[in-house]
């Protein structure tokens, strides 16, 4: 059942982003930010953002894994890299799981609630939202970007992907 965007209910999709693997969640916990340089690494980025996801199944292929610790394991994309989980080594497969709320196809159901791991973050992450915004650009910039044909997968589900004939815009 697709999930309903009047409410924003269950179940609630997302996957990759070449979309090689797909995934549904039928209830939601609550979301983090975490900063542990474990999270930094995996994501490439400042913090892990994950949120805590119940009843999960993977609906188009699986997660390819990736031990972090003697306790933790990461799924992630193995056609193209994206981060998707972040689970207890030996965990029951009926337990939560922790999912990478970029993957979701609207990631704004997950906001997270809590930050956690703070003794690594970094030092400049609380001032970023100060930081100066760019309105303005470089000649022939707006073009460019119009110009670029987008090979990521949309987010929704999709019968088959990649497309017989082409990308979609």
């Amino acid at each position: 059942m697709p999930r309903s965007e009047a409410t924003g209910g269950p179940p609630f999709t997302g996957g990759c982003q070449c979309g090689a693997v797909r995934f549904a969640v039928g209830r939601l916990g609550r979301g983090s930010i975490c900063h542990c340089r474990m999270c930094q690494k995996a994501f490439g980025a400042f913090f892990g953002p994950l949120v805590t996801s119940f009843e999960v199944s993977w609906t188009r292929g699986a997660p390819k894994y990736f031990e972090s610790s003697d306790k933790i394991k990461r799924g992630f994309c193995a056609d193209c890299g994206t981060p998707l989980t972040y689970e207890e080594i030996g965990r029951p497969a009926d337990q939560q799981v922790e999912i990478a709320i970029g993957a979701f196809d609207d990631p704004t159901v997950a906001a997270p609630a809590i930050q956690v791991n703070l003794a690594d973050k970094l030092p400049f992450f609380d001032g970023l939202a100060a930081l100066p915004v760019r309105t303005e650009y470089a000649a022939g910039w707006h073009e460019f970007m119009a110009s670029l044909v987008s090979h990521q997968h949309p987010d929704h589900d999709t019968a088959e992907w990649p497309p017989k004939q082409g990308f979609p815009a």
